[in-house]
């Protein structure tokens, strides 16, 4: 079979520039979105997949297995669980077992308007069990003294410029001021979005006399069932003991429905773009419906015709595609997503930029098809007197 050379295609785009250029960014934008949603997704099920250590272990109140908020653990447990169970890991000397608070609190940063954020009451050893914790800069808040650490997007999650939750900004947590004394960063965990306060001064914002959990870090996975051990014998505890592992599993399964919904926007955009794909070529090519009859003249075949058409498409689709993926790189990459009561950035990764790609070629290879079809099933001398 005689093909048409590559270049008629490319000229064939080039007659009508105008055109070329507004299919190609209605192709861009198509494959911006779906690169959006692709990143949402994988932003989201990576920040609860790097959040979980598989030798951390919580443990919660009976019944409070899916929220540490509601969870409420007598205080001192920490001390009875580091002495009862081997297999906890030390760090020179200091066993890594955290007692905390966490509460979901009303926050408003310099500027800014008031959000729920997620408030965590922690002591110093809570840095020995979340070890992806470091301090950027600053140093950690005094007992007593009205002093927080913030994460790193602290201050995406409460709509304010890094500078109004920086070191020096003030902090209203409850109707009351708090000072920022430190920044931490997590590594991409959600621990990101919190403000840690000191423990004692949660639970009396809290009003509360009781901890929310124990989190502790076990030497080898295999202790958990000694920990799962010792909650059995002492009912009198009403302690339940859940992995990071399980738990931000649980949480993963709970947000899989924003992500199917996230998935059939982007399915639906993809169908819009196609439409708008199919309708494009359709009155780019319903004019040549004369010249491709004279090809047909000339010796060529309508498989040749609609390879042509093919190439021309998927050019289009390439051309909008490739600057698309460039840039939702650059500026999509990182971008800060508010969800529930944290906050996670967008992965713009190679998965992302495949999706991308894939979403411009198919935009190109299927939109084409119906017009290729209207074009070329009428017969060659009905076609030559087309208007």
């Amino acid at each position: 079979m005689r093909l048409l050379p590559f270049d008629y295609a490319v000229r064939n785009l080039a007659r009508r520039p105008l055109r070329s250029a507004l299919g190609a960014l209605g192709h861009a934008l198509v494959v911006l979105l779906v690169m959006a949603a692709v990143g949402f997704m994988r932003g989201m099920v990576q920040s609860l997949a790097v959040s979980a250590d598989p030798h951390n272990v919580i443990l919660l109140g009976v019944g409070s297995e899916e929220s540490l908020e509601r969870s409420e653990v007598p205080p001192g447990i920490e001390a009875i669980v580091a002495s009862s169970v081997r297999g906890i890991r030390s760090v020179a000397g200091v066993d890594c077992v955290s007692p905390e608070v966490q509460m979901a609190l009303n926050v408003k940063g310099d500027g800014g308007g008031e959000r729920v954020a997620v408030v965590r009451g922690v002591s110093e050893r809570a840095f020995l069990v979340h070890r992806r914790v470091q301090l950027l800069r600053g140093r950690l808040p005094t007992p007593g003294a009205d002093e927080a650490l913030v994460g790193g997007l602290v201050a995406a999650k409460l709509g304010v410029a890094p500078a109004h939750c920086g070191v020096g900004a003030q902090l209203a947590i409850d109707g009351r001021p708090w000072r920022v004394v430190g920044e931490f960063t997590a590594a991409g965990t959600v621990l990101d979005a919190e403000i840690w306060l000191p423990l004692r001064d949660v639970m009396v914002l809290g009003k509360r006399d009781t901890l929310s959990c124990v989190v502790l870090t076990v030497t080898e996975p295999e202790r958990v069932a000694d920990l799962a051990a010792f909650a059995a014998q002492r009912l009198d505890l009403e302690l339940a003991v859940v992995t990071e592992v399980e738990y931000f599993a649980a949480l993963a399964r709970f947000f899989a429905p924003i992500r199917g919904l996230v998935l059939l926007t982007a399915l639906l955009i993809a169908a819009g773009g196609l439409l708008g794909g199919i309708n494009t070529m359709y009155s780019a090519f319903v004019g040549r419906v004369r010249e491709l009859a004279a090809l047909q003249t000339l010796g060529f075949r309508r498989r040749a015709l609609v390879v042509s058409l093919l190439q021309e498409s998927v050019l289009l689709g390439v051309v909008g595609a490739l600057p698309a993926v460039a840039l939702g790189m650059l500026l999509l990459s990182g971008l800060t997503i508010q969800f529930s009561m944290g906050a996670f950035g967008l992965e713009v990764d190679g998965v992302a930029a495949a999706s991308g790609l894939a979403t411009g070629l198919g935009l190109g290879l299927v939109g084409v098809l119906p017009a290729a079809w209207q074009c070329l099933r009428l017969p060659i001398p009905v076609a030559l007197r087309a208007a």
